[in-house]
């Protein structure tokens, strides 16, 4: 059993991490002092689905390779709680409009803003109970989260 993809197989990364690399050097020298809502959103989306993709490998490969499924787990972990920290800062950065900065407290409570900000605290949610299911609070409010075996 081969411990890597097939040769075939596309490979997306160096794409999405070119995307992202675009984007910060156009958008960011150029552009508002203040990170909008719509980029937050964007960023908490892009991490939630770095996080399924290294659940899904450390899934795979702690079961050949068990220090490096170790590995990236840690590193599952660490994306879960940058996913946090941005899903914070979207609560905490103004509305457009208003300027009205929001409390966190109503998206833990189940009543978000609604429509669009709805898909923020929808997404964080969904991805909060794979993680329960997933991690162990230890682990997620630990200093160190890689473990060392050899």
């Amino acid at each position: 059993m081969s411990r890597t993809a097939s040769p075939t197989a596309q490979d997306f990364i160096p794409f999405a991490t070119a995307a992202l690399d675009f984007h910060h050097a156009l958008n960011i020298p150029g552009g508002p002092l203040v990170t909008t809502r719509a980029e937050l959103d964007a960023l908490h989306a892009h991490l939630v689905s770095l996080h399924g993709l290294l659940d899904a490998h450390a899934a795979r490969t702690g079961r050949l390779a068990p220090i490096e499924g170790d590995q990236l787990r840690a590193a599952r972990t660490r994306i879960w709680q940058a996913a946090e920290h941005v899903h914070a800062a979207y609560h905490a950065a103004p509305r457009p409009g208003s300027g009205e900065v929001p409390d966190l407290e109503g998206c833990q409570a189940g009543l978000p803003e609604g429509a669009p900000e709805l898909t923020i605290c929808q997404r964080h949610q969904r991805t909060a109970h794979l993680v329960r299911r997933r991690t162990t609070p230890a682990d997620l409010y630990a200093p160190f989260t890689g473990l060392i075996r050899r």
